[in-house]
């Protein structure tokens, strides 16, 4: 790989002014690693001082473009290990994007969700659904249909809507048999991890369809949830519309 133009902490860029903090710039590159797969979720990074000699900047210049990732939750820092590609696979990560909890706040009280596949099929996309995967109205996606349930009791009913090319193969197989959680799978056999996500919360009453399928009357309260998932870049790779049932559970988020 080409050594980028660094060549000191106070040396400019050559031909064009930075109009970020060198730090920021050296953020960019990383992530652009990260988006190429040059480091694969779970697989340790170059050290410090191999990054601050690859880039020809210092290595505080180099650990404060780490710190910053490791607050979005991008890397992961080990004690005495190194620092890692953040991955879903990891247990204290796994719901970092389900924010439906127990009353209790034993996000393991009731152990995984089991899933229940109801529809795993390819069709176009429409212009809504378009929209929102930055893609042209008629391209391919995946459709997902599919209830989680805790304990036995059906919680959340969801359709999520997946880009055709990057998910080319899924299977309903796929999607109910995976051990670990989805975006896991998706990261392990598709290479596509989502970094981000955006969610549309309202309340809505169940129809009669909605009802059946989560196990409760018609009209029954439910949480609407709407999600955009994005991988590096914020590029878009799910659309994914939740009904929750809420009666023993709550949604919990923690702003800072």
């Amino acid at each position: 790989m080409p050594t980028p133009p660094f060549p000191d902490d106070a040396g400019a860029l050559p031909a064009t002014p930075a109009f970020s903090p060198l730090y920021q710039q050296i953020k960019d590159l990383i992530l652009q690693s990260l988006q190429q797969g040059e480091w694969k979720p779970g697989e340790a990074i170059p050290s410090e001082i191999d990054l601050a000699a690859r880039y020809r900047v210092s290595q505080g210049t180099v650990r404060k473009a780490i710190d910053e990732l490791a607050a979005e939750h991008l890397l992961v820092r080990r004690q005495g290990k190194g620092t890692f590609v953040a991955t879903h696979a990891e247990q204290h990560v796994q719901y970092r994007f389900l924010r439906l909890v127990p009353d209790s706040g034993d996000r393991d009280a009731n152990g995984p969700a089991q899933r229940t596949i109801l529809e795993c099929r390819r069709s176009r996309a429409t212009g809504d659904i378009a929209r929102a995967l930055a893609l042209r109205s008629g391209e391919p996606v995946v459709q997902v249909r599919r209830v989680l349930s805790f304990a036995g009791v059906p919680t959340i009913l969801e359709d999520l809507w997946l880009p055709g090319g990057p998910f080319k193969g899924l299977t309903a197989e796929q999607m109910a048999d995976y051990p670990g959680p989805t975006y896991a799978m998706f990261e392990l056999e598709f290479g596509v991890r989502m970094v981000r996500a955006e969610e549309k919360i309202r309340a809505v009453a169940a129809d009669e369809q909605q009802a059946a399928l989560l196990a409760v009357s018609p009209g029954t309260p439910l949480l609407s949830v709407e999600r955009i998932a994005s991988t590096y870049n914020g590029l878009p790779m799910e659309l994914r519309r939740g009904l929750y049932r809420t009666g023993d559970r709550h949604y919990r988020n923690v702003l800072a």
